[in-house]
């Protein structure tokens, strides 16, 4: 019998194709946006764990509260870094520097504008903020004591029309803030063209463009094995704060564990999901609305057959699964259909967005999202579809057949 009721839902759906394809069309595009969204907010989600495993959750910040991406009114010191060095379960600190400047291949190019990084040369020093900053070489060497006059690059200066007409090379002498430098190396894309753009030089060169001497915008510390950092974070403001004699609240520095960074990152990320997620849903609600009505269309419409199938022996439960399994099954191609449109939609914005330079901002295709938005759709279906098949399945075999 079952088999015969499913047969049945199907050809009856086929018989309205118009009106199935309708109806299915408003359920496709809610479930696409959902799945769209969802998809791109795993990706997020998978890169954001990524670079947390990249940085370890060994580390904490130390930042002037004045930085904002040029050389803060009040940066920490080298006394300063030499104070964080002695505090108890403190492993090592490093410190760097961070500044606007112009760079142009030569005086008759156009200057581009980017963010020059003053690298520590001590070898753990380098290898940790390395490791805060997720870079890594791709071509030529690393910075090294003694590179002053040499720099390292972010990916995208070594490709064409990114930054300039021509891709920058290796052994090319440049100009940054009007100083000559010379390229000897390229660092991996990141994923962004904010941090591929960027320029990376030894903290003593840094000086001498900058015409600064031992201070620093950001601090990096590693905790000792078996340190708790948020424990290491709390006594780090604490004396920190006593050894720059301010009063808590009124510093003029911020402590920041990576942890800490990560977890609000992904609250911003969680809160626009659910933003973007309910407006999406506006459009699976419309679609059960669609849905419901069509259904009840399909019910005045077969009046006469229900009446006929009741009085064959159709029981009420027959005659409401039969609706249940068309309006359900109208949900479940809405979503397999919705689900396949997404992901090539999906595919094409990812690699659109990766030709701008936003690598980093790719979809994440689960079987959970994949079975999980298809599953939804089939229910939203078949829960539109209740109301209209309960009115059918009540209707009364006499009433039905004198039904014109």
């Amino acid at each position: 019998m079952n088999k015969d009721l499913l047969s049945y839902a199907i050809k009856s759906l086929t018989g309205k194709r118009t009106r199935t394809f309708l109806t299915t069309l408003s359920i496709l595009i809610g479930i696409m946006a959902i799945f769209t969204l969802i998809s791109f907010g795993q990706g997020l989600s998978t890169y954001v764990n990524d670079i947390s495993a990249e940085m370890g959750t060994d580390k904490l910040m130390i930042q002037s509260k004045a930085t904002s991406g040029a050389i803060p009114q009040d940066p920490l010191t080298k006394e300063d870094l030499e104070f964080i060095k002695k505090i108890k379960g403190v492993e090592e600190a490093s410190g760097w520097m961070m500044a606007s400047i112009k760079i142009q291949p030569d005086s008759n190019t156009k200057e581009k504008y980017a963010f020059l990084a003053g690298m520590p040369t001590d070898k753990n020093e380098m290898r940790m903020t390395q490791e805060m900053m997720t870079v890594n070489i791709m071509k030529g060497r690393d910075l090294k004591k003694g590179d002053n006059q040499k720099i390292v690059l972010g990916s995208l200066y070594s490709e064409p029309n990114k930054v300039f007409e021509k891709p920058l090379e290796l052994g090319q002498k440049i100009l940054v803030n009007d100083a000559k430098v010379e390229i000897i190396g390229f660092y991996e894309p990141i994923g962004n063209p904010q941090d591929d753009t960027n320029v990376y030089i030894t903290y003593e060169g840094f000086e001498e463009l900058m015409n600064i001497k031992d201070e620093y915008s950001i601090l990096i510390v590693r905790a000792e094995k078996n340190v708790n950092v948020g424990d290491l974070s709390e006594r780090i403001k604490h004396q920190f704060r006593r050894y720059k004699n301010q009063e808590e609240g009124k510093e003029d520095f911020t402590v920041q564990t990576f942890e800490e960074l990560i977890a609000q990152f992904q609250t911003i990320l969680g809160v626009l999901n659910v933003v973007l997620i309910m407006i999406a849903l506006v459009s699976v609600v419309i679609s059960a609305i669609n849905i419901t009505n069509t259904m009840y269309t399909s019910v005045l419409e077969r009046t006469k057959d229900i009446g006929i199938m009741k009085a064959i022996g159709a029981k009420n439960k027959d005659i409401l699964l039969i609706f249940v399994i068309e309006s359900g099954f109208l949900g479940f191609v809405g979503g397999v259909m919705g689900v396949s449109l997404g992901y090539l939609i999906s595919s094409a914005g990812a690699n659109i967005i990766a030709a701008t330079g936003y690598g980093f901002l790719k979809p994440a295709f689960t079987p959970a999202l994949i079975i999980g938005c298809i599953l939804f759709a089939t229910i939203v279906g078949a829960i539109s579809g209740l109301a209209p098949a309960k009115q059918a399945s009540m209707q009364k075999p006499v009433d039905s057949l004198r039904y014109e």
